[in-house]
């Protein structure tokens, strides 16, 4: 494709997750034949929260921040979904998170609906202090629409376990009893659920071992190309490598490394946390955009939403695109990338591992029962094969790409919970 038909590509189609996630759900909505009243419904967060809060600074000053958190619906059950920080956190971004996040929970059966929470701050400007102080800010302003049983935020973009832990302990505080089940991707010491850390990571490389499974071809030495080595990609990394795969690219914010024998994992994670991974060696470096269009078994984008569009889904050579990030490919290239026969795992249920560990964690800390490391594994890897069959089985039947048929499974869920309660 010339750089102009890129250019033109890219400017006819939107970029904007919360268009996005609308159109996904008007394909699947009109496969089921759904009426057009739940479609419209379902395409709007029912609420939404933009709260500014001030955050006291080390040197004394006063800063305010801006965030949000959106819920989707609570047609099945509570909401579920994490809070980001990130400098180019909007509310639309927000908007459209919370929806696919219904979605993620319902291809995998949780009684949950979707939420998604998002500060504006770059956390990594942030001393300590004033992270903790940022975090307990943002659920003290968001703490009215939060709890167990009505909206349960979790860590995503720049977020972490402590960061969770400031977080619940502030709403203890504020409710003046412990409360672990506000929050889930908790420290293990107040409520955490062992297994949670890899979850997603995990979910992500049990659907692709049945992807691969499905195209009859086998691990050993499968071709691996990794965008963004953050918690997912890293881990998925790792866990692919000692199964038998060959990981021959990796990339970051800065960049990416390549080598077409594979990459010594185990280096390039020490590299990470030391200094870059870049340092692996400059005839090894990559770009962002190259790293997409690498002749690879498996590509996993796990950075963020719109790097595989209309202008370079034609370039992509991978059998199996597996979305372990939130939005990573838009509906123009899905439908290029569906007629080029790659399989794409689309987000909702590559990356359900997370939000699936997340509600064993918030049943745990309900029943105040907590189980092995083993037996979580074994429970996620029981719902994620047996919600990639579903998923498959569907497209089968309709002839349709995974992520309709995925939305599909979804929205049918949704809806019959609205038509139950009396909604519609």
């Amino acid at each position: 494709m010339s750089s102009l038909e890129m250019k033109t590509a890219t400017e006819s189609e939107s970029l904007n997750p919360y268009v996005i996630v609308q159109q996904q759900i008007d394909t699947a909505a009109e496969k089921l034949g759904l009426p057009i009243h739940i479609t419209e419904i379902l395409k709007k967060p029912k609420r939404v929260l933009h709260v500014s809060f001030p955050v006291k600074m080390d040197d004394g000053s006063i800063r305010v921040f801006e965030g949000f958190r959106s819920q989707h619906t609570d047609a099945i059950g509570p909401t579920k979904g994490g809070i980001r920080f990130h400098p180019d956190v909007t509310m639309d971004e927000v908007k459209a998170l919370s929806m696919w996040m219904t979605f993620k929970c319902g291809v995998v059966g949780l009684p949950y609906g979707g939420g998604k929470g998002g500060v504006i701050c770059d956390p990594r400007t942030l001393s300590k202090g004033e992270l903790e102080r940022l975090s307990r800010g943002f659920m003290e302003a968001i703490a009215d629409i939060v709890g167990p049983e009505k909206d349960i935020p979790a860590p995503d973009v720049y977020t972490t376990p402590q960061i969770m832990g400031w977080m619940m302990d502030t709403f203890s505080r504020i409710k003046r009893h412990n409360a672990p089940g506000v929050i889930t991707g908790k420290p293990l010491i107040i409520g955490g659920s062992k297994g949670r850390n890899e979850a997603t990571a995990q979910g992500c490389v049990y659907t692709i071992l049945s992807a691969l499974e499905d195209l009859k071809k086998p691990t050993e030495k499968a071709t691996v190309a990794i965008q963004g080595f953050g918690n997912a990609g890293r881990i998925a990394a790792e866990k692919l490598s000692r199964l038998g795969f060959k990981i021959v690219a990796v990339s970051d914010s800065r960049g990416g490394i390549y080598d077409p024998e594979g990459l010594d994992i185990e280096r390039v994670g020490k590299l990470k946390d030391s200094s870059t991974i870049l340092d692996y060696g400059a005839q090894y470096a990559i770009s962002n955009q190259d790293i997409l269009s690498l002749d690879v078994d498996v590509l996993i984008p796990a950075a963020l939403e719109n790097v595989i569009t209309a202008a370079n889904a034609h370039d992509i050579k991978a059998k199996i695109v597996a979305e372990a990030a939130n939005g990573p490919t838009t509906p123009e290239a899905d439908k290029i990338l569906f007629r080029n026969g790659i399989i794409v795992i689309p987000d909702i249920l590559a990356n359900a591992g997370g939000v699936t560990v997340s509600y064993f964690e918030w049943v745990q800390n309900l029943m105040n029962f907590y189980w092995t490391e083993e037996e979580v594994l074994t429970r996620l890897e029981s719902t994620m094969n047996t919600s990639y069959r579903a998923v498959r089985d569907l497209a089968n039947e309709h002839g349709s790409d995974l992520r309709t048929a995925a939305y599909m499974i979804s929205l049918k869920r949704v809806a019959e919970a609205m038509e139950a309660r009396g909604w519609v």
